[in-house]
């Protein structure tokens, strides 16, 4: 399979070619922000200036790679809202490149609309016909209208203006607000010729859709601050003191209208994903017609992309989207005839595609294929489970009924049952789908799914709690002092503020200074004691804002809490136990890294009085051994009794130092370095902890005091958890255990050292036990079925099939099934029915099935008589009964 393409020019040269143009208009090139969302309004990056929502919002535009008022990136992009689509149009995708030019107070809209119609149309840069070129503007926006014409020399039959729900940032904000920063839009079309379609330009604006008009660019002018309209609704739109460029290409779409392909899937980089998948499935690919080529190819890029990040497919958050993402793709591979594990050797061919401008993809390759992997096939065995579900709910259908929309979407988002799939099993049943109410319960899913990858200016630009506007951050001094006294700058209580607490009342308190800790990195919140002149109050919790201000949970107990009032702040000695858990927490992450290779990442983290817990990236559970040899690398620091110290400096000279920085967290200019000063050997390399964090810790390893892992488990695709002990809360547990095996042994009248041996001997004499029931119930089974038609078998013609039948007793309900095999085999009967004490098997020849016998529905009706359901396939089915001789009584009536 091929595509013609009439340019040379790839994706990543288009890609390389957007950066260095602006870099020629002096804007700084930053790397993509990772597609885990820098801030909490998402869970994914949606948007290519969503990571300088700060700078927006009128921060400093200061980077790592330097301070500069212009940028220009190529972001990574995640939208899931309208996941539905992907595969099935040219403009969807779930994973795009957003190439972005960006101004926080500096140029605005005549240099950006200059600069990107040079980028388009320039000889040297895309050399896209001018002639083919339109351009949208808003209604009223007669600056824009000017530089087009004017200075651009763009016809203006060529511009057409739309109102503020189509070419405003965000849509209708001017009447409906939200209010806050906002703007015109001018959008940029390619006309891409005849033969993407007949329609015109004025056809264009009145449908929206096209597949000849392409939009390739649109810029956003936040220029005015929406306020609250005027008393006849008149809007309020006042200039802002500096105004912004929020400008994007869409790298796919540019591609292909630069390689004049048909769409996305026919570019440089999703076509050698088809071809791989046209090769594996031996399915050809033909066009839009193959949307399952489609889906798995967007889908494997989009997986890979976000597991490179670091995101661990699971059942919750950022991490069950993208693993409902996966198993998508996966439905439509199995669509495809592919019953093995497939969509992982995809990720090879996106890593060559787009590995040289995401090193991430490389650095992960082989934890992203195990990753895919195992899902894969964790998803091929539930896909099995719906099938059997599938035909448990069609079992008790009548042929000409319908199967209700709600089971149906249960099986869809419960085992990803495509509804085509349903929908052709439901057929041979003669079963028809309430396809309507499926759409409705999918919508609804769909609703959800919009809400986690929600994108607008509301939720980009939210401001912070008016009621602590005016407070400043608090001052922490917990790190070096366990008491402080502050004064009582706000009290809060269901987000108003309150002038006095009175004893018994429970409210948030701000400090302009605390020494405690605020939940955060990990570790829990501290609790402690407020004391005053003539009162007292316990700290609950503490949490802090996004500002900085510390809300200390507080509960009086005596007294009345004022605003004003001078405190003196104490922590609870808990934080001792809690230091010990942090400090421990970054040695354990240093030695799993030297005992199990860089692939480690941390995933998550608890650090609380009574232990830690911590989640890292790893594909396989821990051997014995190499949990023995993380538990002694870690007491071997404890034991050295390093002193742990810590610093504030530029994050650029932390890197530099080797600190340990967590992939997708987003650092300020100034970070706190945590150094254990010390290495320890292992192997012919010494292992050092060196990491960026804001937490309490100890002041020497040694104070850890001890340190035991007692838990690994697992707890997501790709990700596992260690759950460990330090100091005193691990003597305990050490000896809880030495006690309860001491008890063990003398039960079992041995040792504690003899007990491994003594549990095998048992094991062992438990296994001889159970081998000789097994061969008695065989025996007993044999006996009772005798022959055909000896014993308690019997063999009948019923509904123009030869039907034997069993009655046993004594008889394990999973041994049913090996019973009617034999029962089918000696009998030659077309069927065999095998009821037990509480359970029924029926089996049917393949010729019996071809003839109209179904297995499925016969034990439906039996099961039904004897106060029991069940169901399966057309040759075998299964069922439990409550009266097992009512079911076999009701034979004669079932066919």
């Amino acid at each position: 399979m091929t595509s013609a393409r009439t340019s040379t020019l790839t994706t990543a040269q288009i890609r390389e070619k957007f950066l260095h143009f602006f870099e020629s208009k002096e804007h700084l090139r930053l790397p993509s922000h990772s597609s885990i969302a820098p801030d909490p309004t998402t869970l994914f990056t949606v948007a290519g200036m969503q990571p300088f929502k700060p700078q927006f919002m009128g921060a400093a535009a200061k980077f790592e790679e330097g301070a500069s008022k212009r940028v220009t990136t190529a972001q990574k992009c995640i939208r899931v809202g309208d996941i539905e689509n992907v595969g099935r149009t040219r403009r969807h995708l779930s994973l795009f490149e957003m190439m972005g030019n960006f101004s926080f107070g500096d140029y605005f809209k005549r240099e950006a609309i200059a600069w990107a119609w040079e980028f388009l149309t320039g000889p040297q840069w895309m050399n896209m016909s001018a002639e083919q070129m339109y351009v949208t503007i808003y209604e009223d926006d007669d600056e824009a209208f000017g530089y087009w014409t004017q200075d651009i020399g763009l016809n203006p039959s060529h511009i057409h203006r739309f109102g503020a729900d189509e070419n405003f940032w965000p849509a209708d904000a001017p009447a409906k607000g939200p209010n806050g920063p906002c703007g015109p839009c001018s959008e940029i079309f390619y006309d891409r010729g005849p033969k993407y379609g007949d329609d015109s330009w004025a056809d264009y604006h009145q449908t929206r859709e096209s597949a000849r008009f392409l939009e390739v660019w649109n810029l956003v002018f936040p220029q005015y601050d929406r306020q609250e309209p005027q008393a006849d609704g008149t809007p309020t739109l006042k200039d802002l003191p500096f105004k912004n460029i929020d400008t994007g290409m869409g790298l796919e779409r540019v591609a292909s209208v630069v390689q004049d392909v048909p769409d996305f899937y026919s570019n440089d980089v999703f076509l050698p994903l088809i071809e791989k998948i046209a090769e594996l499935s031996e399915r050809p690919y033909e066009g839009e017609q193959s949307v399952s080529h489609r889906v798995v190819a967007e889908h494997a890029r989009a997986v890979s992309m976000t597991v490179a990040d670091g995101v661990a497919l699971s059942n919750t958050g950022r991490g069950y989207v993208i693993r409902k993402i996966l198993r998508r793709a996966s439905r439509h591979a199995y669509l495809l005839g592919l019953r093995e594990p497939s969509i992982y050797k995809l990720v090879p061919l996106v890593v060559q595609s787009m590995g040289e401008a995401y090193p991430e993809l490389k650095e992960n390759q082989s934890r992203i294929e195990a990753a895919l992997k195992g899902e894969e096939e964790r998803f091929l065995r539930t896909l099995e489970s719906g099938i059997q579900r599938l035909d448990a709910l069609l079992n008790q259908q009548e042929k000409g009924s319908v199967l209700s929309g709600q089971d149906a979407f249960t099986l869809y988002g419960t085992y990803g049952f495509p509804i085509d799939l349903t929908r052709e099993i439901a057929e041979e049943y003669g079963v028809s789908i309430d396809e309507a109410g499926f759409d409705k319960a999918l919508a609804e899913d769909q609703e959800l799914a919009r809400a986690g990858s929600k994108y607008g200016k509301s939720e980009l630009f939210g401001g912070a709690d008016e009621t602590l506007a005016d407070v400043p951050p608090t001052e922490f001094v917990g790190y070096g002092q366990l008491e402080a006294s502050g004064l009582v700058q706000a009290i809060l209580s269901g987000g108003e503020s309150l002038p006095h607490l009175p004893a018994g009342s429970e409210a948030q308190v701000v400090l302009h200074r605390t020494p405690l800790y605020a939940e955060g990195g990990g570790e829990v919140g501290d609790t402690g004691r407020l004391e005053w002149d003539g009162g007292e109050a316990q700290v609950l919790d503490t949490h802090k804002t996004a500002q900085g201000v510390f809300l200390h949970r507080v509960l009086v107990q005596s007294g009345e809490l004022v605003v004003g009032q001078k405190v003196q702040a104490s922590v609870n000695p808990e934080r001792q136990a809690t230091e010990r858990h942090h400090t421990a927490t970054h040695l354990l992450h240093a030695a799993l890294r030297a005992i199990l290779g860089s692939g480690v990442q941390q995933k998550g983290s608890l650090v609380a009085p009574e232990r830690l817990r911590f989640d890292f990236s790893h594909g396989a559970a821990l051997s014995a051994d190499e949990l023995s040899q993380v538990e002694q690398l870690v007491n071997r620091w404890i034991t050295a009794n390093f002193a742990v110290t810590w610093q504030q400096l530029p994050i650029a000279q932390a890197r530099a130092a080797g600190a340990m920085a967590l992939f997708g967290e987003k650092y300020g200019d100034v970070v706190r370095m945590v150094t254990v000063e010390g290495g320890v050997p292992y192997g012919s390399a010494t292992v050092t902890s060196l990491e960026l964090c804001g937490g309490a810790h100890v002041e020497r390893t040694g104070d850890i005091g001890a340190f035991v892992i007692v838990g690994d488990e697992n707890v997501a695709a790709g990700v596992r958890r260690i759950e460990a002990l330090t100091g005193d809360v691990a003597a305990r547990w050490v000896r809880e255990r030495l006690t309860s095996a001491g008890k063990a042994a003398s039960n079992l009248n041995t040792s504690p050292e003899q007990l491994p041996e003594r549990v095998a001997q048992l094991q062992a004499q438990l296994k001889a036990a159970q081998q000789e029931t097994v061969q008695v119930r065989r025996q007993l089974t044999q006996a009772q079925m005798g022959g055909a038609g000896e014993g308690g078998t019997q063999t009948r013609e019923l509904g123009g099939f030869k039907v034997a039948t069993a009655r046993l007793s004594g008889i394990e309900a999973g041994e049913l099934r090996g019973a009617a095999d034999n029962l089918l085999d000696k009998s030659g009967a077309d069927m065999a029915i095998v009821v037990g004490d509480k359970g029924l098997v029926v089996k049917a020849t393949k010729d019996a099935v071809t003839r109209g016998a179904h297995a499925g529905q016969l034990i439906g009706k039996l099961a039904a008589a004897g106060g029991g359901k069940g169901g399966g396939r057309p040759d075998m089915a299964q069922a439990g009964v409550q009266d097992p001789e009512a079911a076999l009584g009701a034979l004669e009536t079932a066919f």
